[in-house]
């Protein structure tokens, strides 16, 4: 399966900074990235469009620790809380057939057996309780009756779907759709604008 690469995005999340750790500079990070190898000593992240190369890697009490060029102390590790880290897209391998990384999701539509057209997922997050579709619901679709009748117009109205096998018919990346049959009266719970 090849990708569509205009609608791919940029560049791709592998990380975020948690925070500093110590005082010389080290930054430690939460790992969205499927191989350990992202984080390779010698490897090379983005932050902001900023070049980072990775001097060091090690783990304490199972976080990922990186030391980056450039970070040298504490205050410069500090500045960099709550970034994301990333890699262009030309840097992930194409997925194995059958297969799509979590980023490929974004952009593709989604459609519900019992609510019709859902909107266009915009992010896959996780929580304590696993992966979540958040959709952003299109101007027509049906499920914009659940919400409060004073905010069905609001655009930014936004639906989190349990991403799921039970809930899943279908997930066709080269098609950019996402196939649903969500429980009866899920995405009334799940649909806000906030």
């Amino acid at each position: 399966m090849n990708r569509d690469e205009a609608r791919l995005p940029e560049w791709i999340e592998v990380g975020r900074v948690l925070g500093a750790h110590g005082v010389r500079g080290e930054v430690a990070v939460e790992s969205f990235s499927d191989t350990e190898a992202r984080f390779a000593r010698g490897g090379e992240l983005w932050c902001a469009g900023e070049r980072l190369a990775i001097e060091q890697v090690r783990r304490h009490r199972g976080t990922l620790l990186l030391t980056l060029a450039g970070v040298t102390d504490r205050d410069a590790a500090s500045a960099l809380r709550g970034r994301r880290l990333e890699v262009p897209r030309q840097a992930v391998p194409e997925a194995p057939e059958g297969e799509f990384y979590f980023f490929e999701l974004e952009g593709c539509r989604v459609l519900d057996r019992h609510e019709g057209e859902l909107g266009t997922v915009v992010a896959v997050r996780e929580d304590g309780g696993g992966l979540l579709l958040e959709v952003l619901l299109g101007e027509g679709a049906a499920a914009r009756r659940h919400l409060p009748a004073g905010e069905r117009d609001r655009p930014e109205a936004r639906l989190l779907v349990p991403f799921v096998k039970a809930h899943l018919l279908r997930v066709d990346v080269a098609a950019r759709r996402v196939e649903t049959d969500l429980p009866a009266g899920l995405v009334k719970l799940c649909v806000s604008t906030s």
